[in-house]
């Protein structure tokens, strides 16, 4: 039986619960195909946040893994395509520590791509009736930290045959609802979503070759 990882975040930013863990927990035990999901949580802190990642893929020796986070005010599922090596945060993680312009690995690459079928899965969410989006940018908070963080891993440990890749997913309604204006998608739709991306990156050797770019 191959195990896919799955991790979301603890609520940060005053909000009482995040998405991502909210929907990656309700995957927890599910099998897709021949593989069972293993859900869960990680710190909203910066270097804790990675140490927690590394420790569960050695425990639990995933063949893929999917980090999933918050991004409040997207308005679809973002499937995101590199990691870039800084940390600048606009506010403090949960144990108070904002590093501005800081490199996650020193002297290690600029970046990293993501090593999921991004294009596939964002057809496949479309085509399941999920809002979906290949993203250019994770940020530089925690998100892009532990995405950094894993490819990292992966690449310098030689894990090579481990896929990995992170899912930005945008407020829940509840969370909406305390900041108006702003959109949001239901928890069923984000777990259908991660559940087609793990069946899609599951299925994809190679990536479909199709438009996912943005002019800004």
């Amino acid at each position: 039986m191959r195990t896919v990882l799955l991790t979301g975040f603890e609520p940060f930013e005053n909000e009482p619960i995040n998405p991502s863990w909210e929907a990656v927990r309700a995957l927890d035990g599910e099998r897709v195909g021949d593989a069972v999901i293993v859900a869960r949580q990680l710190p909203c802190v910066f270097g804790a946040a990675i140490e927690a990642m590394g420790a569960l893929v050695g425990e639990l020796k995933p063949e893929l893994v999917i980090a999933v986070g918050q991004a409040g005010g997207r308005a679809e599922m973002s499937v995101e395509r590199v990691a870039i090596n800084v940390d600048d945060a606009r506010i403090a993680d949960n144990a108070g520590e904002q590093p501005i312009d800081t490199a996650i690995v020193s002297g290690a690459p600029a970046a990293y791509f993501s090593s999921l079928p991004i294009k596939a899965i964002v057809r496949d969410m479309r085509e399941a009736g999920v809002p979906a989006s290949v993203s250019q940018t994770a940020g530089t908070f925690v998100c892009n930290h532990v995405f950094y963080g894993l490819m990292h891993l992966l690449a310098a440990h030689g894990r090579s045959g481990v896929r990995g890749g992170f899912i930005h997913i945008p407020y829940l309604p509840e969370q909406a609802a305390r900041h108006p204006g702003q959109p949001s998608l239901s928890q069923d739709t984000m777990v259908k979503g991660i559940r087609q991306a793990v069946a899609t990156a599951l299925s994809t050797d190679a990536d479909i070759r199709e438009q996912g770019g943005q002019l800004h």
